[in-house]
């Protein structure tokens, strides 16, 4: 079950991809293990918060 869009699924992985090298260049800071959550997110495509209000960018598919 995805719950995502394409769209937002791409962002998704860039984001999280950028947040968590923030862990091995720039401020080496281990705050951007946080960045694995967009990532995780974004290559499953299901989040759980967005399950919790209700939303979904998921195109619908109709039969």
């Amino acid at each position: 079950m995805t719950n995502e869009g394409t769209i937002d699924r791409v962002i998704r992985i860039v984001l999280g991809l950028g947040i968590l090298s923030l862990v091995f260049v720039g401020p080496q800071s281990p705050l951007g293990y946080l960045g694995l959550v967009p990532l995780a997110t974004g290559l499953i495509g299901f989040c759980p918060l967005y399950k919790v209000l209700g939303l979904s960018t998921c195109p619908v598919k109709k039969a």
